[in-house]
């Protein structure tokens, strides 16, 4: 069973990085994201981060992650912080692509 919520738009941000990796630079792109994801986890605003493998030999990885508020995104995204994070993890990228939206609509699991 779901339930599905409609709700005036939230202002929690969601983020989606599609990420292709240089090839055979998966390990070391992995090293990079796990420094990442350890520092934004105590950033403020900041809900939940995921990291998607491809499952074909695409090379497409995807990063999702949650704000509280586009503010709170926008503040980590301008610091000094997060352009020396991600230094690391550019040398394992070739490609990238940005999204950026307000959820307005979910439909979740219902466990009886």
């Amino acid at each position: 069973m779901r339930t599905e919520t409609n709700s005036p738009a939230s202002d929690k941000l969601s983020v989606v990085y599609a990420v292709r990796v240089v090839e055979g630079g998966e390990q070391g792109f992995r090293e990079a994201y796990d420094r990442i994801r350890k520092s934004v986890a105590s950033v403020p605003g900041h809900i939940i981060d995921r990291l998607g493998e491809p499952i074909d030999d695409s090379r497409q990885w995807v990063i999702t992650s949650e704000w509280e508020t586009p503010e709170h995104f926008f503040a980590w995204l301008r610091g000094e912080d997060h352009r020396a994070l991600l230094g690391p993890l550019r040398a394992w990228v070739e490609q990238t692509q940005s999204l950026r939206y307000r959820v307005v609509q979910e439909t979740m699991r219902v466990t009886s």
